[in-house]
Formats: C-alpha cells, sequence, structure tokens
C-alpha cells in the first residue's frame, strides 16, 4: 500500500573522524522515503529552495518515490545542516542548521495523499504536523517522530498530537524529556499514557526499545563494524518500520517485532556509508539476507 511521509528535504555537510562531505543529500523524508521504497511505494511532501539540485529530484524519481508532494519555492534557499561526529560516532555536535524554507513550511497535501492509508510524520514543527493530520481522511496507520525541540516549545501541540497518532517514535534522550523520568521503561510506560498505542524508543548502537498496552521488549543494533556517517540512521530505520507494516496490511504483534528488525537492518545499511550512498547500492535481497542472520544472532 501507498506510504506517504511529510518531513524535511535538506542539503547536508558531515565531518567525521576520518572525512568530510559537503552539500550532501539528506534530510528526514529523504532518508526515510529511500528505506520505505524497499517495501512499498512511498510519496514523499517536502519543500526546498531554488538552490536544490534537480538531480536529486531524479535520483528519487529514479528510485520509485512520488516527488508530486516536493514544492520549490522560488527565491528561497533550502534547509541546510552542518554537524560533525566525534570519534565514537555516536555523538555529533551541531555546528550550523539553516532553516530556510522550513521556517515556514506549511503542506498542501495532494488531493490522492490525503486519502493514504499509511502516514508518517517525520520530524519537524508539531503544529505542521497536526495541519497534515487535518488533511488527510482516516488512515489505517499514524505514527510521527519528534524531537527535544519540539517537546519543549511546543508541549500543548505535542499532547494533541498524541491522542491522535498510533505509534511514536523517538530516541531515549527525547522519551526521558517528554516524560519527565530518566527511567526509560517507566518513561516509554508514561508516553503511551499519553494516547499512542504503541511507542519505539531509539537508543543508537543499543538498537530500539518497544512499548505496548500488551508487551515490551528490546532489539539490539546489527553489528556493524565499519560506521561512516550515522546521519539519517533514525529515520532509515523509521523507513524500513512502516515500510514493512504498509506492504503487510496488518499490525499483529508480530508484524510489528518484524517491522522493528526490517529497521534496524536497513539502519545497519545507511551508516556505512555518507549520505544516502549505501541505500542506492543495496536490494531488498541484501536487506532480506541481513535480516535472516540477524534473526539467527536473535534465536527468533
Amino acid at each position: 500500500m501507498p506510504l506517504v511521509v511529510v518531513g524535511s528535504v535538506a542539503l547536508d555537510s558531515v565531518e567525521t573522524p576520518e572525512a568530510k562531505r559537503e552539500n550532501l543529500l539528506g534530510g528526514s523524508a529523504v532518508y526515510f522515503s529511500l528505506a520505505a521504497r524497499f517495501f512499498t511505494r512511498v510519496r514523499l511532501v517536502g519543500v526546498v529552495g531554488e538552490d536544490w539540485p534537480p538531480e536529486h529530484t531524479r535520483l528519487l524519481e529514479d528510485c520509485g518515490v512520488d516527488v508530486t508532494g516536493l514544492s520549490v519555492v522560488a527565491g528561497a534557499k533550502t534547509f541546510r545542516w552542518r554537524g560533525r561526529y566525534f570519534p565514537n560516532m555516536n555523538d555529533r555536535e551541531t555546528l550550523e542548521v539553516q532553516l530556510n524554507v522550513m521556517e515556514q513550511f506549511d503542506p498542501v497535501l495532494p488531493e490522492e495523499h490525503r486519502r493514504c492509508r499509511f502516514l508518517f510524520l517525520a520530524n519537524g514543527s508539531t503544529r505542521m504536523q497536526l495541519r497534515v493530520l487535518e488533511q488527510c481522511v482516516g488512515p489505517n496507520l499514524t505514527v510521527a517522530d519528534t524531537m527535544d525541540h519540539w517537546i519543549r516549545t511546543e508541549p500543548e501541540e505535542l499532547r494533541t498530537l498524541l491522542q491522535r497518532i498510533d505509534g511514536l517514535v523517538l530516541n531515549d534522550f527525547e522519551a526521558k524529556l517528554l516524560a519527565e523520568d530518566q527511567n526509560l521503561i517507566r518513561a516509554g510506560r508514561k508516553i503511551l499514557d499519553m494516547g499512542p498505542t504503541f511507542v519505539v524508543i531509539k537508543k543508537g548502537e543499543h538498537g530500539a526499545m518497544f512499548f505496548s498496552r500488551h508487551e515490551m521488549y528490546v532489539l539490539p543494533a546489527y553489528p556493524t563494524a565499519d560506521v561512516v556517517d550515522p546521519t539519517g540512521a533514525g529515520d532509515s530505520f523509521a523507513g524500513g518500520m512502516m515500510g514493512y507494516l504498509a506492504e503487510q496490511t496488518e499490525f499483529s504483534p508480530e508484524d510489528l517485532k518484524t517491522a522493528m528488525a526490517y529497521g534496524i537492518v536497513v539502519a545497519s545499511f545507511t551508516v556505512e556509508d555518507f549520505s544516502v550512498d549505501r541505500l542506492l547500492k543495496i536490494r531488498r535481497q541484501d536487506i532480506d539476507a541481513r535480516l535472516d542472520a540477524y534473526r539467527k544472532m536473535l534465536m527468533f
């Protein structure tokens, strides 16, 4: 089934202990789309400026991503992020953020997108996420991402959003901040009480935690020896997870666990090269083969 994602489309500049790259293709919606497209059709909604390289749009189209919802604003500049990773490759420093077109991003979904059955609200303003929800007609599954900035600056809007979505994806620091609790188990349960049916807490190299009313479990990260660029790993995780669920159309406990595993495996590919380069070199067969190895490692 088609899957709609609304989020940032960006030009990233990344510095690691080994290398530096400028003006890379990035953004939450881009990483999500290129991960999810292995499983289902993806419709991307985002905004860029006149400085956006047209070859990036062609790349997305060549990968089967529907970009009719990608707007180009005349006279404006694309969202840009610059960051530096520390030697452990888990911690990073944001050196510069230029919101540019994202500052006033108010997406209007094409009519076909509004009837989507699967919707992912990638990291962005909670007010914007709510406006997107108002345009959609009864999706079967709606999942959102958020971050510390929106938790702090739009708390009331976030409380409203949590009452209207099925799932929330966020990292461990953000979960503790939202729940006002330093214990991740209690934090996950407190967020469930705020409204969503399930909560996924990303823990970087330590995998991810799943919470629902009926179960809780932790899946470890896939062991990756050569981490080149962790940018977009969390968005790729969400893309793999949501893409698999859209492919299955059902959300049994086993489906959700398998979706989590697929997300972890797709993210493990993303970090093996800069930007989306690794995602462009693999096929679904590569993902399935790594999932089989992951399952054997976990014995499930």
